[in-house]
């Protein structure tokens, strides 16, 4: 392969379905390439590899589990399942890796490929990099075995059922959904099934919308990035809650019973503050991105919580927690980690901790809700043709310092570049929606003139 891009970005390898990098040859190295990286811990390293409903997904299952065949490995193909259920596969089958075939949120079209090691953690930076030179130096194919070396497949039998009481034993012992009424929609993505099962066991009353997945409609107006749908279903069904979960499953973004669209940040706020009420938040600590609404700052300062905001993506988040001794971290954009139940983000999780907070309390969600005030926000995409250092861009650093000049401490600007796609992210905060969409519109303006 001659193309010098790196094939890494901030989650894993991502691009069009059958379009370099995200065709066969690229997955059948990257098959390789994992084998050969894991060679050291076993005979026969053994590889979980599960996707979501995409179209494209059963080809690229397909180059990957050729590309660890040739190298003596033997793939463990799980088929649909979200990708927390793989991550969790990988660590409870003792599997020397995991492998997830998805591209989350993004248009069926899209593909992407996802490593996690044998502790289910994401791979390092170091790594990718490890991998990305592997593929890129063109050796692996003097690697491959012949003979009885190939490797061979081997089926996990009942992986649904083995995600599904992993799920359900994170419910606290002595609370009951019993007779709950919740709405679903599962983004016609990897949780269509493992989701609704799950709740069901609890003793939920649940009710699911975009669970028929075509291959083609995953994500497409539903999902945790569109609650439209979802939202009406709530407000019609008297139900107590709804909650929506991305492609892979990695993501919640929750509905109150009035209709209303919670953000990422209001709920981690109400998981941190419930455990805290336990005597269970460790360290007192709550870790979120830079992303997060300045309501959660304010939140957490009057309920006694301490704050660290680490850099954007999961695994930062993840981290930082590490690090600072954290067990409750996340994004505003619903990524939600429980140091404590398992080792990456995880939307079913996070919606069964939501769940159990809302019995414990007794009060709706809408009220608990408002233990967070969001300050508006104005999020601006500005597709860019290059992405060079904006610190370097004066008509920018200028727009930037004229709205924090002005805004003081009663907001704030970020711009930054999106880790997988060729766009510029304006994000403002401000005491009212007039401020932010001002400052938020004359800043993309001074983006989309020096990069658009």
């Amino acid at each position: 392969m001659s193309h010098s891009t790196k094939l890494f970005g901030t989650d894993g390898i991502r691009g069009e379905a059958n379009r370099h990098p995200m065709d066969a040859p690229t997955a059948y190295a990257v098959g390789q390439a994992v084998v050969h990286l894991m060679k050291g811990r076993s005979g026969e390293p053994k590889i979980v590899i599960g996707r979501d409903t995409r179209l494209s997904g059963p080809m690229i299952q397909s180059a990957l589990e050729a590309g660890v065949m040739s190298m003596g490995g033997c793939p463990r193909s799980v088929g649909v399942l979200p990708t927390p259920g793989i991550a969790f596969l990988t660590g409870s089958t003792n599997a020397d890796a995991g492998v997830v075939i998805s591209a989350s949120h993004n248009p069926f079209q899209d593909n992407g490929i996802k490593i996690f090691s044998h502790q289910g953690l994401k791979l390092s930076d170091e790594e990718e990099g490890r991998m990305e030179a592997l593929i890129a130096g063109g050796g692996l194919a003097d690697m491959r075995c012949t003979g009885e070396q190939i490797g061979r497949p081997e089926p996990l039998e009942a992986v649904e059922e083995r995600y599904v009481d992993f799920l359900a034993s994170s419910f606290p012992q002595g609370l009951s959904m019993k007779g709950m009424k919740l709405v679903m929609d599962t983004a016609n993505g990897a949780t269509y099934r493992v989701a609704p099962q799950t709740f069901s066991r609890l003793g939920a009353l649940v009710e699911v919308i975009h669970h028929h997945p075509s291959g083609m409609n995953i994500n497409e107006r539903c999902g945790s990035q569109h609650t439209e749908d979802l939202q009406r279903r709530v407000t019609e069904s008297g139900a107590v809650a709804g909650l929506a979960f991305d492609g892979d499953g990695d993501r919640l973004i929750a509905v109150d019973e009035k209709g209303r669209r919670l953000t990422g940040d209001q709920i981690l706020i109400m998981l941190a503050r419930a455990l805290k009420n336990l005597d269970e938040l460790r360290n007192d600590l709550l870790v979120t991105t830079v992303m997060s609404n300045l309501g959660l700052k304010a939140a957490c300062r009057k309920l006694g919580i301490s704050h660290h905001a680490s850099n954007v993506g999961d695994r930062n988040v993840l981290e930082d927690m590490q690090r600072l001794g954290a067990i409750i971290g996340g994004e505003e954009s619903g990524h939600m980690i429980f140091l404590n139940h398992h080792t990456t983000g995880d939307g079913i999780l996070a919606a069964i901790q939501l769940t159990a907070v809302l019995i414990r309390e007794g009060r709706p969600l809408s009220e608990l809700a408002g233990w967070m005030d969001v300050f508006p926000q104005k999020l601006l995409n500005v597709k860019v043709k290059s992405k060079p250092d904006i610190a370097r861009i004066p008509s920018i650093v200028k727009a930037i310092r004229e709205a924090e000049a002005d805004l003081g401490e009663e907001g704030r600007v970020l711009v930054r570049y999106s880790g997988t796609e060729n766009v510029c992210r304006v994000m403002v905060e401000g005491p009212t929606d007039e401020a932010t969409g001002k400052h938020c519109s004359m800043i993309a303006e001074a983006v989309q003139k020096a990069l658009g």
